[in-house]
This record gives C-alpha cells, structure tokens and sequence, in this order.
C-alpha cells in the first residue's frame, strides 16, 4: 500500500507541475486554455473556473496528462479569439510554451534537492574501502580506511563531504575520459593520488563501474549492538558495544573484519569454530564462537551466532542555509541533468546498455523503498524522476516537447513553418520510437523483478 500510495502520489505531483508550466506560459502568452487534465480517459472530477472557463480535470487513468489550448487546427476558432489561438502565436512564443513543461520539472527537481539539504539528510562519509590487489585503484595507491577531503578536475578544486557526491564526481570524470586529483588523509597525514579515467569513457556508464574499478564505500564497522541470551555469541563471552576487529577460521588466520566479512564469514562457518579478535573498553579479547543453524521457509537454513550488528557506515549530517541550498540544488540538477543526457547518447551509440532503461514498476518499487525510509530519502527521490521526466521531454523526438521546439528552432531559422504532413509522419514515427522504449522499459522492469527471460 506504501508503494502504491508514493507511486501516485510521485505521479501526480510531477504531472501537475509539467503541465502547470505549459498552463502558465500559455496563460502569460496570451494563449487560452480550454483544458487543464491530470490524466487521461474519462473524467472523474471536472470543474470549470476563471473567465475563460477553462476546464480542470482530473481523468480516470493516472499515467500523464495535457494542456489544451485554443488551436484552429483542432477545430473552429471563432474570429474575435484568433489572437488567442495557439497556431496563431508566433515560433518564439511556442517554444517558450512547451519549453516550460520540462523546465518545470528541472526547476522541481533543484527545489527538492535544496529543500533536502535545508532538511538535512545523513550521508556515509567518503571513506575509501580496500580494492582489489589488481584493481585500478590499487595500483593509484587507494587503501582501506583513506578519508577523501577534495576532488581536483580539470584545475577546479572542490571539497568532499559525503560518499554520495565523491560518487557523482567521480562517474562524470570518468564519462569524459579525465583524471581526477584526490586529496585524502589516513590519520593526521594527507597527501594526493592520481585517479586516471583516460581510456575508461566507453564503459564509465556500465552499472557498478566505480566498484570494478576498484573505488567503493569502506565497510561499516563489526559492532555488537544486542546479545541474544543463551545464543551462541553470548556462550562466546560477546557482549554489547564490542567491536570485532578481525576474524577468521583460527587465529593464525584472523583478517580486519567489517560488518559485512563478518556476516559472510558466519554464514560460511557452517558451525565450525571462528575465532574473533574483538575490542572492549580498550582492551583486545581473543573470542571463539560457533554459528548454530536456523531453519527458514522451503527447506532453506542460516547460520547465526544470535547478535545484533550496527551495520550502518560512518555518516554526517549534511545541511545547507536556504540559499547555499538552493546553489547546491542548481548544481545537482545541472549536474545530473549532464549526466543523463551523456549516459543517453552513449546508448544511442551502442556504447552503453540498454538495460539502464526503468520503467513504471521500477519506478513504483524506488517510490515504496524511498517513502519507507523516511523524508529525505524520497524527496530525493520525487527530484531525481523530475529531473529525467524534463530531460527526456527535452529530447528532440516528435511527440514529446523537445520534438516541436526542434520544428520551432526549423521554422525561425528558415521563417518557415514545417509542413503539416510532414509533422504527422514524423509524429507516427515518434510514437512508434516511444511505444519501443516503453517495451523495452516494462522488459527491463519484469527482468529485474523475476530475472532475465530465456
């Protein structure tokens, strides 16, 4: 029910705010409107207001909406409000008319990001896991527990606050092929290294690309937060508010442990001895402690030792005053919106897959997740989907906005209109092109809730 509430709710507001630019810029032109629709279908509720008698609609399927305006060539305009007829309108005024439903939703989606950052939003700081021995970053010097402080690209220098802007940093350097300058600190000592993305734009938009890389987020610490009574890790003389440093089979064998090698470390003991070295009050203990096996639904079993761990990575609360917020907010969407558009072309090219394509289940699925987890999280959200509903109207495919702000830019540049006939074939062509993205959308959707079809 969460999902389903945060998905309609995600839906309308970001139809309402797409049409309500069409709607005002049509307004301030001079342009009537005949009628403003949440939707599409029958009428569910419909309400006629303002001397123009337009008419507010909210229709009974959910997935989109329009704006119509007064427009000859959908029917008959009576001669004293030829003036007000859409047609009628000069290029110039047209294009600022479509243009402003997906501004709309670019300037939504800054509004969300700055309003989460006036809220302020925990973020895992920038602490560098160990990579691979024969990854990338293992050879540019990256190591377990580094603090990044700042980016330098391109000679631009910016400091790093959080896990998740290292992250978009990062996977815009790489997409451009550039390297990137890290300043870092391990303990009192900072100093530089060198991440060199030349040769890495092809693939910089393969999901996962940073972690093959060799770059992710260091591991949340093993600490114990609850002791199960009678359970094998309070037999072990685990208490809460340890910390396990290390593990392994034996001693001779103990490797640091975060929270996520000691869980796998415990489901494949298989109830054999794992040996702890574990920090309390100061003082380091050698612990041994055996998994018991747990039986769960269809004949499938775990193992546990009966403890509860603080899995969360380090964090800091991020939040900005109201108008370095709204900077951020800007910045992000441009940032994002650049992303997009470059992750686009190199599927257009066949340099990236296809299988980043989301449709409306996946959408939904982020929708209940983002609103389960408070706030924050799903205002983030609302402005991500905002963002790509105004991106990809911006596109110059007929149909969507980007397609008739391309036969605007044609008709200014040769003071002549497009041909009727030749927007309707080029219209029956953009809604084929649509019509195979949102199969190709529902496919990737349903291949990644059931997995890939065969």
């Amino acid at each position: 029910m969460l999902t389903l509430l945060a998905f309609l709710f995600a839906l309308a507001l970001l139809i309402a705010v797409h049409e309500s630019g069409h709607y005002l810029a049509a307004v301030a032109c001079g342009v009537r409107v005949l009628r403003f629709s949440i939707g599409f279908g029958r009428p569910v509720l419909r309400r006629r207001v303002g001397r123009d008698a337009t008419e507010w609609v909210l229709a009974a399927i959910p997935l989109g909406g329009y704006v119509r305006m007064l427009d000859e060539r959908e029917g008959e305009v009576a001669a004293q409000q030829l003036h007000r007829a859409f047609n009628r309108q000069n290029p110039w005024k047209r294009a600022v008319i479509v243009a402003a439903g997906p501004t709309a939703n670019l300037l939504l989606a800054a509004l969300l990001f700055a309003l989460v950052q006036m809220i302020g939003v925990r973020e895992p700081l920038p602490l560098l896991g160990a990579p691979p021995a024969a990854s990338p970053a293992a050879q540019a010097g990256v190591r377990a527990g580094l603090r990044v402080l700042a980016t330098r690209i391109d000679g631009q220098t910016r400091s790093v606050h959080s896990w998740p802007q290292l992250q978009l940093r990062l996977q815009q350097a790489a997409l451009d092929g550039r390297p990137v300058d890290l300043r870092v600190r391990d303990g009192a000592r900072s100093f530089d290294l060198v991440l060199d993305f030349r040769g890495d734009a092809l693939r910089a938009s393969e999901p996962g690309f940073l972690r093959s890389w060799g770059l992710r987020l260091a591991g949340a610490p093993a600490r114990i937060v609850r002791v199960l009574p009678g359970e094998p890790a309070a037999l072990a003389g685990l208490h809460a508010g340890d910390l396990v440093l290390a593990a392994g089979a034996t001693p001779q064998t103990l490797q640091p442990a975060d929270a996520e090698r000691l869980l796998q470390l415990i489901a494949s003991s298989k109830g054999h001895p794992l040996s702890l070295q574990v920090l309390r009050s100061g003082r380091k203990l050698d612990l041994v402690v055996r998994a018991r096996r747990e039986a769960v639904a269809r004949g499938e079993s775990h193992w546990r030792i009966g403890a509860l761990l603080d899995a969360s990575p380090p964090s800091v609360l991020v939040r900005h005053a109201p108008l370095a917020a709204l900077g951020i907010g800007l910045r992000r969407t441009w940032d994002l919106s650049l992303l997009s558009l470059r992750s686009l072309g190199r599927m257009v090219v066949g340099r990236a897959s296809l299988q980043q394509i989301s449709g409306p289940l996946t959408i939904a699925d982020y929708a209940g997740r983002s609103a389960a987890l408070g706030w924050a999280a799903y205002l983030s959200f609302l402005a991500v989907v905002s963002l790509s509903l105004g991106v990809l109207n911006l596109l110059p495919i007929p149909v969507l906005d980007g397609g008739h702000l391309l036969y605007y830019a044609i008709e200014i540049l040769t003071r002549r209109a497009v041909p009727q006939r030749v927007q309707e074939r080029l219209q029956q062509g953009g809604l084929a092109l649509i019509a195979l993205l949102v199969a190709l959308a529902l496919y990737n959707d349903l291949a990644r809730l059931l997995g890939t079809f065969h």
